[in-house]
């Protein structure tokens, strides 16, 4: 009876919810269950095995992809935070066009990221802008192959996904300092801090919720990162991402990609869960 009379009560409520329910639901909840389940099973038998894992573990391409994943999400949240909190503190100031730049700061969100890994190849390509003010700045002789692979490629891939992506991060930590009450520096520029005192103890802490929201969801995005690796560094340079894509694509293995993607699932909800224990405990202490 109070389930029906919450039904009655609340049917528009329902009724506009229910299509976002089911899409995902079906779209999010359903394939995540169906891959996690496909990983633990045999190719031709069907039967619960651990050999999909073993088998992936195993290869060479794997740990290396493991390892990309892993080096690539670090140099992008640091230089994507670092640059975002920064930007976002210049933004916070009043100061003539600040409106105009706002606006500026948005477009590369809406460039396709497709489009922006192409973009990126006329600035890091051997004949790239890149490569060129390099070489009249004496800094190197011969135009560098970004690439060829290695931490070079892994650099210019966080670079690339930077500029498409940390407006998002500004966005995010810019909400937050416009929440942080003025009284409060007021208070900080009586008791005598200096500027460095007050971004410390007084904007950071404030802070600290808006940036666990954008290190959050820029892990995500970071460690399941795949257009811009394929677009920049082609197979030169794999991630977790693209190995699950080539198992299933160049070796009709859903099998073993449904592990590799299991495993990427792994990956950031411990990274997840970890960040959000770790801060709790900082923030107790």
């Amino acid at each position: 009876m109070a389930y029906v009379n919450f039904v009655k009560k609340y049917k528009l409520e329902i009724a506009m919810v229910l299509p976002l329910l089911l899409y995902i639901l079906g779209f999010t909840v359903y394939p995540i269950i169906q891959t996690i389940t496909l990983s633990f099973q045999d190719q031709y038998t069907k039967a619960f095995t651990l050999a999909n894992y073993k088998e992936i573990i195993g290869k060479t391409e794997f740990k290396n992809a493991f390892f990309n994943t892993i080096a690539l999400t670090f140099i992008s949240l640091t230089l994507e935070m670092t640059a975002g909190l920064v930007i976002a503190l210049i933004l916070k100031r009043n100061f003539r066009g600040k409106g105009l730049l706002r606006s500026l700061m948005l477009v590369p969100m809406g460039v396709p990221t497709l489009v922006s890994g192409v973009a990126m190849t006329y600035i890091f390509g051997l004949n790239g802008y890149f490569n060129e003010l390099l070489e009249k700045l004496h800094l190197i002789k011969l135009p560098v192959d970004w690439a060829s692979g290695g931490f070079k490629t892994l650099l210019m891939v966080s670079v690339a996904d930077m500029w498409k992506v940390t407006p998002l991060v500004i966005l995010l930590l810019l909400a937050g300092l416009e929440s942080i009450p003025d009284e409060v520096y007021e208070a900080s520029n009586i008791d005598g801090a200096t500027a460095w005192q007050t971004f410390k103890y007084v904007t950071l802490p404030l802070l600290k919720p808006s940036i666990t929201m954008a290190l959050i969801l820029r892990a995500i995005d970071a460690f399941r990162i795949f257009e811009l690796v394929l677009v920049l560094a082609g197979r030169a340079t794999p991630v977790i991402s693209t190995f699950a894509y080539d198992e299933y694509n160049n070796y009709a293995n859903a099998y073993t990609s449904a592990a590799a993607s299991t495993i990427l699932l792994l990956i950031i909800a411990v990274f997840i869960v970890s960040y959000l224990k770790i801060a709790g405990t900082k923030e107790e202490q």
